[in-house]
């Protein structure tokens, strides 16, 4: 193991030492300690599934980047592996940026932005970019191979490949930033992995004020192409874009030799607070799943007192309906993780709070409403909260706006700030929720919509789900709760 990543696991290790995990995730994907971002190289690889990720094992901060990585059987329980890869050559000397990873006869690829600064770290108009290739016999070890490809010259935001096979060749969409500081994703192709050919422009100028798309993946799904992207500079607009950056997705249809032809512009695919970089990967059934970073740049991140930062999402499959939406729901692999089961059903609400006594700091909820018995204003559920509501993450429909929301006012620590989904027209509403040690993941009508946002209770206290109803009545159905174990062998 090259020096570099022996002192990162080393720097890694010393600072768990440090950590306070009163926030830490019991079934997320976290770094062991210091910093981590996006998902990188998610494949299934020799009957293992391996996820990697963007991390900096010297701090909470984020810093010169290396590959975190963890690995499966099941895709539920993971096992921490050795950093893969660390900056330091001349085409990453600044970082290990974000990629993915294919099965080449039996060899795992890792394909990568090298980042080098070119004046001082952190001056984002002096950098240089390059898509490189690492590659292992045993998924664990890498060899580096240096550059595979470079960006027009004067270009300098280049980055985030996503590579897979098809027809007997490589393709690999990239991110860029064009010399007009508009964003666009690139398309090339490969015989070997290491010469490669510009195809075509997938997409440029989806939005006046876009000028970078970063994380692109592209993919079948259904009988469509998912062009899955993460814009940056999008400008809220109501409800929509309300984040600091977004990800979401343009269908279209493709194959090779042709242009892509978009049948439906960019939607959001998670209406949360903290959903960004989503990365897919094909199971070992087939089914398409995404892991994403459950945070957000610059926002605010209380985990760094405590010497970690980051979290993945839950690993969710997705799927095309007939509308062409992008749905995406939890895998049911993750059922594995389920004990201590409650039900509650027939419950009427009137003008009043409600505790249940379901502990929420590692549990599962299915809650299902009767909305044609339910009159009052706002009516639903307080996660993560004390008896009394004062601290609470509120989980709930709206009649008068007729959204449902997920507002985090009271949810502890600073955070703030409320979002929402408009409330489906069926009789029924069923609200699929996970609520670890500092999130909140919800799922509405199975995968019609889903939210994903951090919370940071104030501590010590009890945290408990509540029911609640203001101004009229609510009928909930049933409320079904497990607690989860830990994905950590």
């Amino acid at each position: 193991m090259s020096t570099a990543i022996n002192k990162a696991n080393q720097a890694v290790k010393n600072l768990e030492k440090q950590m306070n995990k009163q926030y830490y995730p019991h079934f997320h994907i976290s770094p062991l300690a210091g910093w981590m971002n996006d998902p990188n190289g998610l494949i299934y690889f020799k009957g293992q599934y391996h996820a990697f990720f963007q991390h900096h094992p010297y701090d909470e901060n984020w810093g010169p980047m290396h590959w975190g990585h963890v690995v499966s059987d099941d895709l539920v329980t993971w096992r921490r592996l050795p950093i893969a890869i660390a900056p330091g050559d001349e085409f990453d000397k600044s970082g290990c940026f974000s990629g993915s990873a294919v099965d080449n006869n039996g060899e795992l690829c890792l394909i990568y932005t090298g980042h080098i600064w070119l004046s001082g770290s952190g001056n984002e108009e002096k950098i240089r970019q390059t898509q490189c290739l690492a590659t292992s016999k045993d998924g664990i070890h890498f060899e580096k191979h240096g550059t595979i490809v470079a960006p027009k010259e004067g270009i300098m935001h280049f980055r985030d490949p996503k590579v897979w096979q098809q027809d007997g060749k490589w393709w690999m969409v990239v991110g860029q930033r064009d010399l007009q500081d508009v964003g666009q994703i690139l398309l090339y192709y490969s015989n070997d992995l290491k010469s490669w050919t510009l195809d075509q422009v997938l997409v440029s100028d989806i939005d006046p004020n876009v000028y970078m798309l970063e994380c692109p993946d592209f993919f079948p799904l259904g009988d469509k192409w998912i062009l899955m992207f993460s814009p940056q500079g999008m400008q809220a607009k109501g409800y929509k874009y309300r984040n600091r950056f977004q990800s979401g997705y343009i269908v279209g249809n493709w194959q090779p030799g042709q242009q892509f032809s978009i049948i439906k512009p960019f939607q959001e695919m998670d209406f949360g607070h903290d959903f960004y970089a989503p990365q897919s990967f094909l199971a070992a059934d087939g089914r398409r799943i995404i892991f994403a970073w459950m945070d957000i740049w610059e926002s605010i991140m209380p985990s760094k007192l405590d010497k970690w930062m980051g979290a993945f999402t839950l690993p969710r499959e997705l799927i095309l309906d007939s509308n062409n939406n992008v749905r995406n729901r939890p895998v049911k692999e993750l059922e594995a993780l389920r004990e201590k089961p409650k039900s509650l059903s027939d419950i009427k609400l009137n003008n009043e709070l409600l505790n249940t006594d379901i502990e929420s700091i590692s549990c599962e909820l299915n809650a299902e409403f009767d909305l044609k018995q339910s009159t009052a204003e706002r009516f639903g559920l307080q996660l993560a909260a004390t008896k009394d509501g004062k601290q609470a993450t509120f989980l709930y429909v709206d009649l008068q706006s007729k959204r449902i929301v997920l507002d985090r006012s009271l949810s502890g620590i600073s955070l703030k700030g409320y979002r929402s989904v408009p409330l489906p027209k069926t009789k029924k509403l069923s609200l699929h929720v996970y609520v670890d040690a500092s999130s909140v993941e919800v799922f509405v009508n199975g995968d019609l919509y889903s939210f994903s946002s951090r919370i940071y209770p104030k501590l010590p206290a009890k945290r408990m789900v509540n029911l609640f109803a203001e101004n009229g009545t609510a009928k909930i159905t049933k409320l079904e709760s497990w607690q989860l174990k830990s994905i950590y062998e």
